[in-house]
């Protein structure tokens, strides 16, 4: 599955913190990248990213619905999307040891 740099930054920030999320703080994102938005693109962009991880059931929104959208005010990760962030945040690697407890048993 591929993710965009916004969407990982995202599901790391959302593993790491309070399960239900507010998507305030998801504007940090651009804090740091040389070419800055506008900020009326960066709110549709970041709203664009979460209906996108809502859509691959990595997230959950919640928020309000008016007759014609919906507005996302907060979002929470799905089992999925936790597992999807914990990959993200890299793995612990295995040490390449192996240990025959039979024969230190017998001995």
């Amino acid at each position: 599955m591929r993710l965009s740099p916004l969407q990982k930054y995202i599901l790391r920030t959302c593993y790491s913190r309070q399960p239900k999320v507010s998507r305030k703080g998801f504007t940090r994102f651009y804090d740091v990248q040389k070419k800055r938005p506008k900020k009326d693109d960066i709110v549709s962009i970041i709203t664009k990213s979460l209906e996108s991880l809502i859509d691959k059931e990595l997230m959950v929104g919640f928020g309000e619905r008016t007759t014609h959208k919906w507005y996302i005010k907060e979002v929470k990760l799905t089992a999925k999307g936790r597992r999807v962030a914990r990959k993200l945040l890299g793995e612990q690697q295995a040490l390449p040891f192996k240990i025959n407890s039979k024969s230190k048993m017998k001995n």
